[in-house]
């Protein structure tokens, strides 16, 4: 009786702990697939938002995806990322707010972040833009400071690997439960088919098998 009680409890934790599984392993890879996968199947370089001076658009911890486009077709109103200085690994994400010329004729880029109240002050040169916004994902720029990029890099393999390894192991999981929910099924039926019940002598179900033929002579005499 206890044990007839627990299992629909028992099943229904088996079912909610699937679920929770699943979506875990989605969200993550859904994560490592706009982190990684997305940016180099694409040509893009992913960066991490680290001040507010884009806010409300890009906040800090945003992961901002860019790829490299022409200085010359890139427009007012785009955010780029660009290095301060050519070079230089340390970059910013502005939009630009007005184009220029210098005086040997290159086209440069007024930029300005979208929370600040003036322009920035060096106009930027071609040379300096890394890309032009592709998406941005809010939080997810925050692994971008984990470590350096070698430390992420191992990082990154070791995380799809073990999604990878977690989600054979989730389908496994599922195939072995189905395959016990279908013997388990089939022995039921089994017993169900052998019980047999027998007439009482009052008409009623019994469990008293019908007497053999010596029985019955036994009876007749």
């Amino acid at each position: 009786m206890d044990a007839a009680a627990a299992r629909p409890g028992s099943a229904a934790r088996r079912v909610l702990g699937r679920v929770v599984a699943w979506v875990v392993l989605i969200v993550a890879g859904g994560a490592l697939l706009l982190v990684v996968v997305v940016p180099r199947l694409g040509g893009g370089v992913p960066y991490g938002v680290a001040t507010g001076s884009m806010r409300p658009a890009l906040d800090v911890g945003t992961l901002v995806v860019v790829r490299p486009a022409d200085p010359e077709e890139i427009g007012t109103g785009q955010v780029v990322t660009y290095q301060l200085r050519s070079g230089d690994p340390t970059v910013v994400t502005h939009r630009v707010v007005g184009l220029g010329t210098t005086a040997d004729g290159e086209r440069t880029l007024l930029t300005q972040g979208d929370a600040n109240d003036v322009a920035d002050p060096q106009p930027v040169r071609a040379v300096q833009v890394r890309g032009v916004l592709w998406y941005a994902v809010p939080q997810l720029g925050r692994v971008m400071g984990l470590g350096t990029p070698d430390q992420r890099q191992t990082l990154t393999t070791v995380a799809a690997l073990g999604l990878l390894g977690y989600a054979g192991w989730l389908v496994a999981e599922e195939v072995r439960s189905r395959r016990v929910g279908r013997a388990g099924s089939a022995d039921a039926a089994s017993s169900d088919g052998l019980a047999t019940w027998w007439p009482g002598p009052d008409g009623a179900p019994g469990a008293t098998p019908p007497a053999g033929p010596g029985r019955d002579r036994e009876e007749a005499r």
